[in-house]
């Protein structure tokens, strides 16, 4: 029945591999379940609460990309998103978390109008092919950085922008000898080397003290959601901060998202013959849905995974792979010692790999061509650089809008690279 209605054969997979592909995909980004409680829980929310939350309303959104969008992509409150939301909007600006939740909750409908008008869909096909390549290259950079920034094998320095870590920790050398074994793997091309490199590593951290087996047996009932459960104050909505607030959410949650799908798509070879993403438009009713649905259970803005990227590179290509990622995490509210073992040691092995299969993408560039090349390369270095999306986006298609103007080519720039681009100028002058 799975076979049928994802129509693996259609897509030259098997319903082996997209479970391998589902698997990975949920074990490199299970983190946020530990992380989200952690963060969002410095507002005072309670964080038992908001491990439920978590879990429930990546299961919900993902569930909805896999039999609705189709597609091998997953969702979570987005990281970054919750430190804006925590760190900021409550902590730096004073409001309450239920004013914070509010905010959230008008973004998700906002999203689902703009979603429902194609709006966002119109900004996906604006972009040009070369950036589109450009940012499966950046976010690999992206993803490649974060393995080894959570692996502890490069870290910030006074003195220079990043740095060699500790090499004589114990989690620097389970990351290393796991990418070691993933890689070998690789080579050998072994069907599920990322999985099996991530459970190599964390069964080696356990006699090392990275990987912490779980005290009190592996099954733990849910707690219970009550706490911030439908908690809206929408006394403060028309506010002028407010809206900075909103507008803070929609622009980062709308250009990570589009990043990921544009990215992972490239990569996954998914894209059509305009460089548009199949079935754009219901994927990103998941988002804005998710996000929605997200505020009410009582959690930050739910957005695409760009670990999404980890269950592709092993072979995934459908909705099955998300379908699979949505069980875990429903499974995750009853096995939660289980899901939250594994370290990030353990799973950085898969996102560096991960980062060098996004970047084959950038072989279809003629980096020869300066006006190409120059925002290409903008894309690319800012993603890592700065850990955004976002801003990647940003400074590629700014430099490719005004290297076309000032070369007098301004008529190959569409109204909507035209329209964004002052918009991402207001947001740096704002």
């Amino acid at each position: 029945m799975l076979e049928k209605y994802f129509q693996l054969k259609n897509h030259h997979t098997s319903l082996r591999t997209e479970i391998i592909a589902g698997i990975t995909t949920f074990m490199t980004m299970a983190y946020i379940l530990a992380l989200n409680p952690t963060i969002l829980g410095e507002t005072g929310m309670d964080k038992n609460a908001l491990f439920t939350a978590t879990a429930l309303s990546a299961c919900l959104a993902t569930m909805v990309m896999a039999f609705w969008a189709k597609l091998p992509f997953a969702l979570a409150p987005g990281l970054g998103l919750n430190a804006f939301f925590a760190y900021t909007v409550v902590i730096g600006m004073g409001y309450s978390w239920q004013m914070a939740l509010t905010a959230v909750f008008i973004e998700g409908i906002i999203f689902i109008i703009l979603t429902a008008f194609n709006i966002r869909e119109a900004i996906i096909n604006s972009i040009p092919e070369n950036l589109k390549h450009a940012i499966s290259a950046g976010i690999g950079l992206f993803i490649a950085v974060l393995g080894l920034k959570n692996s502890g094998i490069i870290m910030g320095n006074e003195n220079t922008l990043l740095a060699l870590g500790d090499m004589s920790s114990h989690s620097v050398w389970v990351a290393l000898a796991g990418l070691l074994i993933t890689g070998i793997l690789m080579v050998f091309r072994i069907r599920g080397a990322l999985l099996i490199g991530i459970f190599v590593s964390a069964l080696a951290g356990i006699p090392l003290g990275i990987t912490h087996l779980p005290e009190k047996g592996l099954f733990s009932l849910p707690p219970a959601i009550d706490p911030i459960f439908f908690m809206f104050d929408f006394s403060k909505i028309f506010s002028f901060n407010m809206l900075i607030v909103l507008f803070t959410f929609l622009f980062v949650d709308m250009f990570d998202t589009v990043g990921t799908l544009v990215g992972v798509s490239s990569k996954a070879g998914m894209l059509d013959r305009d460089g548009g993403i199949p079935r754009a438009k219901q994927a990103l009713f998941a988002d804005a849905i998710g996000t929605t649905a997200g505020a009410v259970l009582g959690t930050s803005t739910v957005t695409t995974y760009v670990e999404s990227a980890a269950g592709v590179a092993a072979g995934g290509k459908t909705g099955l792979t998300s379908f699979v990622v949505a069980i875990l995490f429903a499974l995750s509210l009853f096995l939660a010692p289980l899901f939250l073992l594994v370290p990030s040691a353990a799973t950085a092995p898969a996102l560096i790999m991960v980062g060098l299969f996004m970047m084959s993408p950038i072989q279809k560039v003629d980096l020869e061509n300066m006006e190409e090349a120059i925002p290409v390369f903008l894309t690319i270095i800012i993603m890592p650089m700065t850990l955004s999306i976002s801003e990647g986006i940003i400074f590629g298609m700014l430099s490719y809008v005004l290297i076309k103007i000032f070369t007098g080519k301004w008529k190959q720039v569409s109204l909507i690279m035209y329209m964004l681009s002052i918009f991402f100028i207001l947001k740096f002058l704002l």
